[in-house]
């Protein structure tokens, strides 16, 4: 039996450490075939469906060392009686810390500032009105695990915060002494938003132009969790024209930028190279998790961090 690792930042020695002798492990890049593969380890980028499950007919077990699974078909596998696992409850802190550290940079112009500064200016008003996080509305759209981490920072420096999660009851939200709103609620009240949700059919381009339309003028949007959750056409357009006052981005829609398909630039715009989840404990627990969650498997046992069958 083998274990195919996908993600050439797997630590092969370790993956095989974990495995023991339940299997033979080894690199291997798509496409991806043999009637002997029963585990497959991947990155979050790296498309399983059901043509690749096809080629893997022994195959027991898939699993990303992320929290998103939107590569995976988790249908197709579960159909197949094949489990899927992800990291669901790693680099929670990280990425509550970069989501914060994105909302204060616009809030306060930081890094517009430090722009103008390298450019030879000196001019405290050139990022605009700068605004205090006592007293600002912001809408947590996803609470999970990073929005609660998100609201407890933010509630503590003084925001009044909002959260937007259809799958919660009001009162799993009332309970961490935040406001349950709707998304159509939340684009009229509110004055900055942090992405949070899951990626999937429902959540797909769920900011686009009438919904930042919507927003009021002068609006801030974090998304530190999926590119495809924006319109990013939109989110430039609205720079553009002023009604968002800024934005910043910890994922794109082509990551990493290419010739064809470059970072976009704007003043107000802040973007990093997909960096909220890193730190070096978290790095390792990522990469570490899937192989555990594939001995389970071998082991004939439901993995802990399974999502489906």
């Amino acid at each position: 039996m083998r274990i195919l690792v996908a993600d050439p930042y797997y630590s092969l020695e370790e993956v095989a450490e974990i495995i023991g002798d339940l299997a033979e492990v080894e690199r291997a890049d798509a496409p991806w075939a043999g009637d002997d593969v029963v585990g497959l380890l991947i990155s979050p980028d790296q498309e399983v469906g059901a043509a690749e499950l096809d080629r893997l007919p022994a195959l027991r077990i898939v699993a990303t060392c992320s929290v998103g699974y939107d590569s995976v078909d988790t249908a197709a596998a579960a159909d197949r009686g094949i489990w899927v696992c992800n990291v669901p409850d790693y680099c929670v802190e990280e990425m509550a810390d970069t989501s914060l550290a994105l909302l204060l940079a616009l809030m306060r112009g930081v890094v517009a500032l430090d722009r103008s500064v390298r450019e030879g200016k000196w001019d405290h008003a050139v990022a605009g009105p700068l605004r205090t996080n006592r007293g600002t509305r912001l809408g947590i759209i996803g609470f999970g695990r990073i929005g609660r981490a998100l609201a407890a920072r933010t509630l503590a420096l003084g925001f009044e915060v909002c959260a937007v999660d259809p799958h919660l009851p009001d009162e799993a939200i009332t309970g961490y002494g935040v406001h349950p709103l709707t998304l159509d609620q939340a684009l009229t009240s509110c004055e900055v938003f942090s992405l949070h949700s899951l990626l999937t059919d429902e959540t797909r381009g769920m900011i686009g132009a009438e919904q930042i339309a919507r927003m009021p003028r002068g609006a801030l949007i974090v998304d530190t969790a999926r590119a495809a959750l924006v319109d990013f056409d939109a989110v430039l357009e609205a720079l553009d024209s002023g009604h968002l006052a800024g934005a910043a981005f910890d994922v794109l829609p082509v990551e990493p930028p290419t010739a064809d398909a470059p970072a976009p630039e704007r003043p107000t715009l802040i973007v990093n190279p997909h960096a909220g989840w890193y730190s070096p404990a978290t790095e390792h627990e990522a990469y570490r998790r899937p192989a555990v969650s594939a001995r389970e498997a071998l082991e004939g046992k439901r993995p802990t961090d399974a999502l489906a069958p």
